[in-house]
């Protein structure tokens, strides 16, 4: 059975229309240096899991569209360029300290999916990133949560 997720990202870093152009409409999703999140994605995300992606630190912010897992956890060798934004100089890859995954584009919504659309819905109104200091950038989504905001993009 699949799980579901809302992976972050600020669209003038990475957005869903850079995943439009990517080749196969597919990217890694590097760059995670949060322990929570690499949690996350080494242990739990899995091929096949849903993913909504979510502009961050935009006006507005908000859910733009969906994607899905097409390959599971493996060491960000970014991390080990010297010369990468992403560098950890403690990470190498006889021990990864971080890890990604890639995902595949399936829909971009007609109209971001707000935080005040998904605080208004019964439903969404108990997504983790509406929670006060929720900060991670790779977040469980309930079948509930993801589904109601599957209604929210038709509606």
């Amino acid at each position: 059975m699949a799980a579901y997720w809302l992976f972050k990202s600020e669209p003038q870093v990475f957005s869903i229309h850079d995943l439009h152009k990517a080749p196969g409409k597919k990217t890694s999703w590097e760059g995670i240096r949060n322990y929570q999140a690499r949690n996350y994605l080494r242990d739990t995300v899995r091929k096949g899991d849903g993913v909504l992606f979510y502009h961050s630190n935009a006006d507005p912010m908000g859910i733009v569209g969906t994607a899905q897992v097409v390959k599971e956890a493996y060491p960000d060798h970014f991390a080990w360029d010297p010369s990468h934004r992403y560098h950890d100089p403690d990470s190498s890859p006889d021990k990864p300290t971080w890890f990604m995954v890639d995902i595949r584009l399936q829909t971009t919504f007609p109209r971001i999916i707000t935080r005040d659309m998904l605080a208004a819905d019964p439903v969404c109104s108990g997504m983790l990133v509406l929670k006060r200091g929720s900060r991670l950038s790779i977040q469980p989504v309930t079948e509930a949560e993801w589904l109601a905001v599957q209604r929210l993009a038709e509606s």
